[in-house]
């Protein structure tokens, strides 16, 4: 199983793909959980960890909401699994709050990513859209696309970001904007 990085966030979980006895120490102070998008290796144990937090509400957005009940749509197939079987309790869209993050439609990894920011504080919680290193999520799995994309990434970098807190890999406390530039650049030359 290859699990994906969740981050708790004052009382907001994004992605719910690590065990429940990661979140559980945390599992009083959350009452929401953000999906930054359907792939099995973030929803995993979503109801589970839903359950642990009290019922904790359940948001992801409109155009990847179907990822939590189709096999398909979730890669789950390819972890030898099921989808959660879950209907959220939002459905999220561009420009909406959930307490300081602004939710930013990024597709591209998906149809409808997102990346969660921080305006005040200079984060960003990227998904699969860009990680540190300057690389960023695969286009070829279905309803992947190279355009949206890179077009996801150029609007990310043109935030002010100092921390970058990605799906997978390590984050970065520092010159997040960099690992996003790199992103961007090898986007373009590469990918």
């Amino acid at each position: 199983m290859t699990y994906a990085n969740s981050f708790v966030y004052g009382n907001i979980l994004i992605d719910a793909g690590v065990l429940p006895m990661a979140v559980e120490p945390y599992a009083a102070a959350i009452d929401t959980i953000v999906i930054t998008h359907a792939h099995y290796d973030h929803i995993a144990h979503l109801p589970e960890i839903a359950t642990m937090c009290g019922d904790a509400t359940v948001c992801i957005h409109h155009a990847d909401a179907p990822g939590l009940v189709d096999d398909a749509r979730s890669l789950a197939m390819h972890f030898g699994a099921r989808s959660p079987g879950m209907v959220p309790d939002v459905t999220l869209a561009d420009g909406d709050r959930i307490g300081t993050l602004l939710v930013l439609h990024t597709p591209g990894h998906t149809p409808g990513g997102i990346s969660l920011y921080d305006r005040k504080a200079r984060l960003l919680f990227s998904g699969d859209t860009v990680f540190t290193g300057g690389s960023f999520g695969r286009y070829d799995f279905p309803g992947g696309d190279r355009r949206a994309l890179a077009a996801s990434i150029e609007r990310l970098s043109g935030l002010e970001v100092d921390s970058l807190y990605p799906g997978h890999g390590e984050p970065a406390q520092r010159d997040g904007w960099r690992h996003i530039a790199a992103a961007r650049e090898a986007l373009r030359l590469y990918g």
